[in-house]
Order: structure tokens, then C-alpha cells, then sequence
């Protein structure tokens, strides 16, 4: 565990630089389907605002589970008043550096997603650059967006869990022997039980599904899907491994009699409204790039 990078007085929070892989690592898949789909549209901009977005929705999700700590801590920041603005700045980036929920960072991540993917447009004709898009093609839509984010969701994802298990935030795994066990450090925002106890590495087992679940989307991807179809297929395959890893993990089991966790009932959700897209974009059958055959997608 190594929360912090410690160069003389400066420490960099790996939490927060993993985050910033996460980013980049998320824009350069982007980019390459934003190429490979003839998009008028800078990934890194997109994938600047939806995760501003994400980290947003998830400290609000994650604080809207305990409404009287939630208030706690409300109260902890303005205590100094607001003739110390500067008190009150510190204890709310203090609050601010911990606790989120994935689910609710999706839940924005994709309303904002939705919303840029309305006025992004493909390349026209007489496309030359983003500075010179010459007549706009067809409007690429809110489901399409998705469609071109889901691999790069996988990816973005899959790193920023490592940034999780650097900082010790708590989302490690149960007790265990196996040989790639590791040590979570005593100061860990949830310290283990006993302290010296190896755990599972769970964030590692989200990373290695995270690739695979990429790997799929971007190969499937490759051919003409109906709209709407990635995205239904991005929702099931993540659920599932959400579900799946914390059965592993240290999450309070706190639904249907103690045996399923907030998270996993999320993932649920998140497989059963995939599959409900994934059966209406194969129903509906809307082609997916207009003008585009699927010939000269790579």
C-alpha cells in the first residue's frame, strides 16, 4: 500500500495519479474508435468532462448512503465559518479525497456522455481536421456515444481500481493464503482484521476483467452493430464482474438477509437494464454509422 509518493515536502496522492492514468489510458482508446469510426469529436475533451462528472456522482452517491454522516460532515467543514475561508477549503478537499461509489460515477458519467454525444457529428465529406470540419455529417446521438465509450470505459476503469488498492481505501479482499495475498498497511482507511493478515487483491481481478471485457467490446466493435448493442453488451459483462469480485471482498453484505452487498445489487441492475438494451437495439436493428459500410471499419 502507497498512498502517498513522497518527494522531499511534495506528496502525490496514487490514488489520485492513477486516476489521471485512468484518463489517459481511457482517451487514447477513445481516440483510436473516434479514428476508426470517422468522429468529429476530441476525445480528450470528452474524457475530461465525464470524468469531472464521474468523481462528482460518485462522492454524491457514495455520501447519499449515510445521510446522518453525510451531515457529520457538512457540519466538520463549515465549522471554522466563512470569515476562514480557507479552513473551511481544506477540511472540505479533506472530505472530498475519500469515499466514492462506482455506480453513481457511471450513473453521471453517462448522462454527460449522452448529452455530448447529442451535438458531436460524424466527418463529412469534405472533412480535413477538427479546426477544419468543413459541412458536418450526420449527428452521432446519445446511444452512438455510448456505443464509442465502452471500451474505453473497461480500460479507465480496470486502472483506476489500482489506484484504489495503492491508497488502502477499503475495496481490497477478504483474509486469505493464497500466494498472491497481499498486505494492506495498518493505516488503511479500513485497516484489516488482524492487521498483519494478507487479503485478496480484488482490485487486481477488476483490472484483468476490465481488459478482457475490453478486448471483446473492441473486437466486436470492429463489425457493424446495431445501435445501442456495445452498450447493452459493456452493461452486462461489467455487471457481472462487479458481482462477481465481491463475493471476495470486505463490502458489508447488508441486502436480502446479509448475503448480497450495495455494490452487487448495482451490478445487478446494471446486467438486467443490459440486457434490456441489448434485446431493444437488436430489435429495433438501427444501423449503427450512417454512411459508413462496415467494409472500412478497422
Amino acid at each position: 500500500m502507497y498512498p502517498y509518493l513522497n518527494f522531499g515536502s511534495i506528496h502525490l496522492g496514487t490514488f489520485g495519479l492513477l486516476l489521471w492514468l485512468a484518463a489517459v489510458a481511457g482517451t487514447f482508446v477513445l481516440h483510436k474508435n473516434f479514428d476508426r469510426n470517422s468522429v468529429d469529436a476530441d476525445a480528450l475533451n470528452v474524457v475530461a468532462l465525464v470524468v469531472v462528472a464521474g468523481i462528482v456522482g460518485a462522492k454524491v452517491w457514495h455520501e447519499l448512503q449515510n445521510i446522518p454522516e453525510l451531515k457529520y460532515a457538512l457540519h466538520y467543514i463549515g465549522r471554522p465559518g466563512w470569515h476562514h475561508p480557507l479552513d473551511v477549503v481544506v477540511r472540505f478537499l479533506g472530505w472530498f479525497r475519500d469515499g466514492f461509489a462506482w455506480f453513481g460515477g457511471m450513473v453521471a458519467g453517462v448522462a454527460l456522455l449522452m448529452l455530448l454525444g447529442h451535438d458531436a457529428h460524424f466527418k463529412g465529406p469534405d472533412w480535413k481536421s477538427i479546426e477544419e470540419p468543413g459541412t458536418p455529417g450526420a449527428r452521432v446521438g446519445a446511444i452512438r456515444m455510448l456505443d464509442l465509450a465502452a471500451p474505453a470505459a473497461a480500460v479507465g476503469y480496470g486502472v483506476g481500481r489500482i489506484g484504489c488498492l495503492l491508497a488502502g481505501d477499503g475495496d481490497y479482499g477478504i483474509n486469505t493464503t493464497l500466494p498472491w495475498g497481499v498486505h494492506m498497511a495498518k493505516n488503511a482507511l479500513v485497516p484489516p482484521n488482524p492487521p498483519t493478515a494478507l487479503v485478496q487483491p480484488t482490485p487486481i481481478y477488476e483490472l484483468l476483467f476490465s481488459l478482457v471485457v475490453f478486448w471483446i467490446i473492441w473486437q466486436l466493435g470492429k463489425s457493424a452493430k446495431p445501435v445501442g448493442w456495445l452498450t447493452g453488451l459493456y452493461l452486462v459483462l461489467s455487471g457481472i464482474g462487479r458481482f462477481l469480485v465481491e463475493f471476495v471482498r470486505i463490502n458489508p453484505k447488508i441486502y436480502f438477509h446479509g448475503t448480497m452487498s450495495n455494490a452487487q445489487v448495482a451490478a445487478l441492475a446494471s446486467i438486467i437494464v443490459g440486457l434490456a438494451v441489448l434485446g431493444l437495439a437488436q430489435a429495433r436493428h438501427v444501423q449503427w454509422t450512417p454512411g459508413l459500410a462496415p467494409a472500412h471499419r478497422t
